[in-house]
């Protein structure tokens, strides 16, 4: 009865989100459940140093005992208690953010509890990445293959301001009925995500974004599948963590550049196959303006224009590797279309690239980043308490 009644019209889905929510409570009772959960998190992470998962120890542990390894560290609470112990929250904030996002767009695998007491900051750096412990793996949640390649083209999406693209997304996500009008949706989602909150759209926050939906929920017929409850719920807990850190933090930040970089370096097939949706059009013309887009955010990232050189060596070799074989008979396909040859994408793609590379930019940016970090990054970490 009180399902209409309840924001993001979860209501209409409510005994689904119940349900959602207490199958994790049960698992969370099960400590052999637990034990496997954190033993498949610590491997999922293996050969990343930044994020740290104890060590389950299996004669210990049963159904009512877990026993893992100590972790000596301090939470991810209080800014000033963080610099007392000479650790840098700005770091710690990007590995939590960039290992939430691997969780849901890479892994598929995540840990739908990521409050205060369950994240504790070690210290050490690698690269710009503070170091971060993961602990209490009872409630954790999985997602599909589909809706992670979807949440992924998403991103795409909103940095490419295609609402179009975005309100496609939710239909395909369950946000949306397939049956519905997409026409008065998608000029709606441009306010939301790219007008009334600002141009530019990192300049929100996820929960402002939820905060808006909820007001087009009682105009638009969304919906929130059950399936997405325990990712939003740690979206927002990620995401009210790093703020309580650090006000000014917002997410889209992190994760533009996260699924940019990915982009371009097409590490993965589906990746790949994500690039070539992203730069070519339905009739395949070369999309210079979303290359553009990308390579943009990836130079704005706080890590710097010497990003953009990883990306170049990864661009080139997908380019001229096996795996580039699609990108190349695409961009041939491009250049040759309609019996004659086309030289304007070609001269355009150089000429971006020529403009993006050029050395004495890069080298500009890289002094203008390397200057900021020695004025204003924190004393070397010490043992936390």
């Amino acid at each position: 009865m009180a399902a209409p009644l309840l924001p993001l019209n979860l209501g209409f889905g409510l005994g689904e989100i119940i349900d959602e929510f207490g199958r994790s409570l049960f698992e969370e009772i099960d400590y052999r459940q637990e034990a496997a959960n954190a033993e498949r998190f610590a491997r999922l992470f293996a050969t990343n140093p930044a994020v740290i998962v104890p060590r389950v120890d299996r004669s210990l542990s049963a159904r009512r005992v877990l026993t893992t390894t100590w972790i000596n560290g301090t939470k991810l609470q209080q800014r000033q208690e963080l610099e007392a112990q000479r650790l840098d929250p700005a770091a710690l904030i990007r590995t939590g953010v960039i290992a939430g996002l691997q969780q849901l767009l890479e892994f598929g695998y995540f840990h739908a509890d990521p409050h205060p007491g369950n994240l504790f900051a070690l210290p050490g750096r690698s690269g710009a990445l503070g170091h971060v412990a993961y602990v209490d793996f009872g409630m954790m949640d999985s997602i599909s293959d589909s809706d992670r390649l979807t949440l992924t083209g998403a991103v795409v999406h909103l940095i490419n301001r295609d609402f179009a693209g975005l309100a496609q997304d939710f239909v395909d996500l369950g946000f949306l009925n397939p049956s519905t009008d997409l026409t008065p949706i998608i000029p709606a989602l441009e306010e939301v995500l790219g007008g009334a909150l600002g141009d530019n759209v990192g300049s929100f926050n996820f929960k402002a974004i939820t905060d808006r939906f909820s007001e087009l929920m009682y105009a638009y017929p969304f919906r929130v599948p059950a399936r997405f409850a325990l990712i939003i719920r740690a979206v927002v807990s990620q995401e009210g963590l790093a703020m309580r850190l650090d006000p000014s933090f917002r997410i889209i930040r992190v994760a533009y550049p996260y699924v940019a970089r990915r982009l371009l370096a097409g590490d993965t097939a589906e990746m790949r196959e994500k690039l070539l949706e992203v730069l070519f059009d339905r009739q395949g013309r070369l999309q210079l303006q979303r290359l553009e887009s990308l390579l943009a955010v990836v130079e704005a990232d706080d890590s710097g224009g010497a990003d953009l050189l990883p990306v170049a060596g990864a661009g080139l070799k997908l380019l001229l590797g096996e795996e580039g074989r699609s990108l190349r008979q695409r961009l041939l396909l491009t250049l040759v279309r309609d019996n004659r040859l086309n030289t304007d994408d070609l001269r355009g793609l150089l000429e971006l690239l020529g403009r993006t590379f050029a050395p004495q930019r890069l080298a500009a940016r890289f002094g203008d980043r390397l200057r900021q970090r020695l004025l204003g990054s924190p004393a070397p970490a010490v043992a936390a308490a």
